[in-house]
Parts: C-alpha cells; sequence; structure tokens
C-alpha cells in the first residue's frame, strides 16, 4: 500500500524523534568528555546550556581518564580492560557452544522425558538471578575460586535457557532429509552439529553473541560479587571505583571519557554485527 506524503512525513517525523531520544543522552555524554572541568561541571548541574558540540575540545581527558584509572596509573586500565576482554570473549564461547549443542539435543534426539525436562529449562527463565546469588557465592567459595574468573566464565558453558530455546527452535525447522542425508554419510550427531547446524544458525550465532557480550561486558554486578582485587577487576568495576574515587563535579568529564570508552566495545560490535542480527530477527529465529 502507498502511503500519503502526510502520512510519511509524520512516520519520518516519529522515527527521527525517537532515534533522537535514544541518541542524544550518548551524544552528550560524549560532549561533556570532550568539554574542560568548568565547562563540564556547568553542563551537568544546568548552569549553562547543553551545547551540542564543545567549543573547545579536550581530547585530552581520555589519556587522564585512563591514566587514573585504577592504583597504578596506565596500568589499571590495561589490566580491566584485558580482564574484560577475556571473561566476555570467553562467556561468548562457552555460551554459543553449549546453547547450540543443548538446542540440537533437544530438536533432534528423541528420549523419554525430553519435553518435560525441556519445560523445566524454561522455566528456569523465571528465576531472578538475586534467588541463586547467595548459592552460587557459597558453591564457588567451596571450590576456591573466589577472586578469579572461574565464576564469570565457567557457568556459560552449561547454556543458557533463553538461547537453548532460540537455538532449539531454528534446528526444529531444518529439513529432516538433510539430517539424513548426512547420517547415511556416515556424520554422527556431534559432527551434524558441528558441520550442518552451526553454519545454519548463523543469524541465531548473532543475536546470542551479540546479547552476551553487552550483557557480559557491561555487567557489574557479578564480577563485583567475586573478583575483589584490582587486578582481576573488570572494566564495569573499574569504572564504579573511578567514579566513588572521582566522583566530584569537577571530575565530571573524566567519569563521561571512561563510561564512553568502556561503551565503545559494544557500539562497534553491533554495527559490525547489524547486518546479521537484523537478519537472524526478520528470518523469525526467536518464533516458536
Amino acid at each position: 500500500m502507498k502511503r500519503s506524503p502526510l502520512a510519511s512525513a509524520i512516520l519520518w517525523f516519529v522515527l527521527i524523534m525517537g532515534t533522537a531520544a535514544f541518541v542524544f543522552p550518548l551524544w552528550w555524554m560524549a560532549v561533556v568528555s570532550l568539554e574542560t572541568p568548568a565547562r563540564a561541571e556547568a553542563a551537568v548541574t544546568g548552569s549553562a546550556g547543553i551545547a551540542l558540540f564543545p567549543p573547545d575540545p579536550q581530547p585530552a581527558n581520555y589519556l587522564d581518564a585512563i591514566r587514573e584509572t585504577g592504583s597504578t596509573p596506565w596500568m589499571g586500565f590495561i589490566d580491566a580492560l584485558s580482564n574484560s576482554i577475556v571473561v566476555t570473549v570467553l562467556v561468548v564461547i562457552g555460551t554459543v557452544l553449549s546453547s547450540s549443542l543443548v538446542g540440537y539435543a533437544f530438536a533432534r534426539l528423541r528420549f523419554r522425558g525430553s519435553t518435560p525436562l525441556f519445560l523445566v529449562m524454561l522455566g528456569t527463565m523465571m528465576l531472578p538471578g538475586q534467588v541463586t546469588m547467595i548459592p552460587l557465592f557459597l558453591l564457588f567459595r567451596q571450590f576456591g575460586w573466589i577472586d578469579s574468573i572461574l565464576p564469570l566464565v565457567v557457568p556459560a558453558f552449561f547454556g543458557n535457557a533463553f538461547f537453548i530455546f532460540m537455538y532449539r527452535q531454528f534446528i526444529a525447522q531444518v529439513p529432516e532429509s538433510l539430517v539424513e542425508a548426512a547420517r547415511v554419510d556416515g556424520l554422527g550427531h556431534l559432527a551434524i552439529w558441528w558441520k550442518i547446524m552451526l553454519p545454519l544458525c548463523r543469524p541465531v550465532t548473532a543475536i546470542c553473541a551479540v546479547f552476551t557480550f553487552i550483557g557480559t561486558w557491561n555487567d557489574f554486578l557479578a564480577p563485583l560479587i567475586y573478583l575483589h582485587s584490582d587486578e582481576n577487576a573488570t572494566l564495569a568495576v573499574a569504572l564504579n571505583g573511578f567514579k566513588n574515587q572521582y566522583g566530584g563535579l569537577e571530575d565530571v568529564h573524566l567519569l563521561m571519557a571512561l563510561s564512553v570508552l568502556t561503551m565503545l566495545p559494544c557500539i562497534i560490535l553491533f554495527i559490525a554485527a547489524q547486518k546479521t542480527f537484523v537478519e537472524g530477527l526478520a528470518r523469525g529465529a526467536v518464533k516458536g
């Protein structure tokens, strides 16, 4: 159906206003991060108008923020960045592999009790994280894993209920003739999962990887509970420590600069994976 010019204009207006409402806070944060200390404080307190562009950009604010992160100049930020990268990459790999494997099992293996077991697995999605927080902490403390990345990484290799559901629904739509042909060629279940299903599930994998990356990269509570030393802190914990140490209005430009640096990898990843991510949604990867 063709839209009238008025309807198209209204649609574009709504889209532009909605986009501006989401983008403006991020843009304002980037602008404040480039302001001088006096102008940044005035912008935050509201004593000065909101500038869309900094009149006198201060890119050195980012270097100052990196240098002041952690107890050791420069190395505090580098340690936090490397810890976040290691934890996030391992969690993404573990979540994709385990969730796709379990999803394949629920979709293609016929065994007694598979349906009740699948429903129980879905039921775990209803449990708030706060319910299992203390039992998990006591368990990991018994293992001697406190102040290490193991409590953050190991659970990812046991799957995620939501992504298992996504993989199961997607794999169930793959024609059975393709699986039968693979079995005729002598492939077992693991080979079929690895060589056939994972390549076909690329749209679902993109959704799983992007959501897991963003959730793990921005996770603050779990690293705060399990990581106690500055050397093992992730960027989210380091950002909170920076806020506690430099939380005054006179240092708000440094806090904004560090926030932009922390957020930047998520934006880059989403832009890089946008095509595959949208393709997964468009192809109904999340439909039952």
